[in-house]
């Protein structure tokens, strides 16, 4: 949910996917070693929305790195989410090349305003379309509405681009992860109004009980990350109680939202056991139990990796 502050070191206009970084400011965070590994856990588990092409802490870890420590945990795969072209061209990449990962291709909706002034959006949502097309992209995302970090005058623009990516996910028979922040009235409008489609998902969920009702009858899927753990995150612990358990997802956000009791550190996809643990506890389960749940929810909205 966080928006990094990002120096970019590489472009794949014309160039090669796989030099493509960015990196997240280290200014102000007094922490930026990555946490110790968790005990791995007993059954194979996903991170369902990461984003690894933003290099963090004081040394980087590269792809490969990530996905190597994210299996000696159990985690034995990650989808790759994309917020704007280049990064959507690196997350298909980074899916073609590695079996571990699958793809999630958008122009998010902070960066949908931006596209629209120089004259781009639409250019930008057909360079999506033509991604989504591979096949081991399998969801548009992140897309979605925020009105937290776009004013009004850009608030046009997302909800044209977030009916644009909801009819891409439908022509591609693909899922599609939402960002919603400050926008959950707007966000469940669109989708009954345009239509959901099969399967939606709603990352990093930052609504409430009441919310997580509705999403879950409506047969959408919430997707819980390391925020869940917070001391100030009370809706979300009361939305996963009421959650039902084929509708969970497990993500990190990473590098962003590192669970308690590591919060302002690196983020990685090797601590997803950090957070299935206690969304097991939350809800008085063994964490493996959950994990096999959760597993088999996402291979049901993504497919096999």
């Amino acid at each position: 949910m966080s928006t990094p502050v990002e120096r970019p070191r590489g472009t794949i206009e014309g160039g090669d996917p796989s030099q493509y970084v960015r990196e997240r400011s280290t200014d102000g965070r007094r922490d930026v070693s990555y946490p110790p590994a968790p005990e791995p856990l007993g059954v194979p588990v996903y991170d369902n929305h990461t984003h690894l092409e933003i290099e963090d802490g004081e040394t980087g870890l590269s792809l490969d790195e990530q996905l190597e420590r994210a299996l000696a945990v159990g985690v034995h795969g990650v989808v790759q989410a994309g917020g704007d072209v280049d990064s959507s061209r690196w997350s298909a990449w980074a899916a073609d090349t590695h079996p571990r990962v699958l793809a999630a291709v958008a122009i998010h909706p902070n960066e949908a305003p931006v596209y629209e002034r120089a004259g781009e959006l639409d250019s930008a949502i057909a360079v999506i379309d033509e991604l989504a097309a591979a096949p081991r992209v399998r969801a548009i995302g992140e897309t979605g509405l925020d009105f937290f970090r776009t004013d009004a005058d850009g608030i046009p623009a997302q909800i044209r681009s977030f009916e644009a990516h909801i009819a891409l996910a439908k022509k591609h028979g693909i899922a599609m992860q939402i960002h919603d922040r400050d926008a959950h009235d707007a966000v469940l409008e669109t989708l009954e109004r345009v239509g959901a489609p099969e399967k939606t998902v709603f990352h990093c969920f930052s609504g409430d009980a009441e919310m997580a009702r509705i999403a879950a009858d409506r047969g959408y899927y919430l997707s819980f990350a390391g925020n869940v753990t917070f001391k100030n995150a009370q809706n979300l612990r009361d939305a996963l109680a009421v959650t039902p358990l084929e509708r969970i997802l497990v993500e990190t956000d990473a590098p962003f939202l590192t669970p308690a009791p590591y919060r302002g550190r690196p983020n990685a996809p090797y601590l997803i056991p950090v957070t299935l643990r206690f969304l097991a506890a939350e809800r008085g389960m063994d964490a493996d139990e959950l994990g096999a749940q959760v597993a088999a929810n996402t291979l049901e909205v993504y497919g096999p990796f």
